[in-house]
């Protein structure tokens, strides 16, 4: 890999304590002070967004890790940043997967953005790097967006985020929710659902109880550990529900009922 043919004997040493410490991390300083020493060495960013979900349904949550006064994940509504989050990872997804980078002097955020506070603050930014994940067992997407004031375009600097960003990810799903992310919460009692769909399709109880999660952007694992069934159960009812329902997805499925 280009990244690691191009380290000097000098930041070996930092690189292996960042990848060990990855998976060390527990809670949310410890996540700050590592992006922001050891991370910040290979990709200088001063805001680190993040965004996981669904994006084709719009159930999508963020964090934000920044030293900038006012930037913390609180301060920001999901659906204000959905625009957003939403056209930087269709850009992605549609670029083959490969980290690419914003120019914010283009203004593309302005008509995007609700809060006043992050357009101006991205504003003060010089330019951005995207990079994402796609879960394809769990069904779920993520997104990377770094932001600083130095250029970040370079060769070497996206090659770091490639090699970097397993690790990185694997910093963030270790960490626990903010009240605010409230797509992932503990459950409450779920929404009978039955009622509402057409006669012929006669979705059963346990049916109507996967498809209510599935809605709230739940992946198969988190169904079962809610349901207390096995995410190959829960697989087998979507099937059977895909079938009733003449669809082919979870998307599709939630669109219908």
């Amino acid at each position: 890999m280009n990244f690691l043919s191009n380290i000097s004997v000098t930041e070996l040493g930092p690189l292996l304590n960042l990848v060990q410490e990855s998976s060390t991390i527990k809670r949310h300083f410890e996540l700050f002070n590592w992006l922001q020493n050891q991370v910040q060495r290979f990709i200088p960013h001063d805001i680190l967004i993040t965004a996981w979900g669904d994006f084709s349904l719009g159930l999508v949550c963020h964090d934000i890790v920044s030293p900038l006064t006012g930037m913390r994940t609180e301060s920001f509504d999901d659906k204000a940043l959905l625009p957003f989050l939403s056209t930087l990872f269709e850009r992605w997804d549609e670029g083959n997967h490969t980290p690419y980078i914003i120019r914010t002097e283009s203004g593309f955020y302005h008509e995007q953005l609700i809060s006043p506070v992050l357009t101006k603050t991205i504003a003060r930014m010089r330019c951005g790097l995207v990079h994402g994940i796609k879960d394809q067992r769990g069904q779920h997407d993520c997104l990377y967006v770094f932001l600083g004031p130095t250029d970040l375009g370079d060769t070497r600097t996206r090659d770091a985020l490639r090699f970097l960003l397993p690790y990185i990810d694997t910093a963030f799903r270790q960490i626990s929710l903010l009240p605010e992310q409230h797509y992932y919460n503990a459950p409450a009692e779920p929404k009978a659902i039955t009622a509402d769909v057409e006669p012929g399709w006669d979705l059963s109880d346990r049916e109507a109880e996967i498809m209510h999660w599935v809605g709230m952007g739940k992946t198969n694992q988190e169904i079962g550990q809610i349901l207390d069934i096995s995410a190959f159960t829960v697989k087998n009812h979507l099937q059977r529900i895909f079938k009733k329902l003449n669809v082919s997805n979870r998307a599709q499925a939630v669109s219908k009922l």
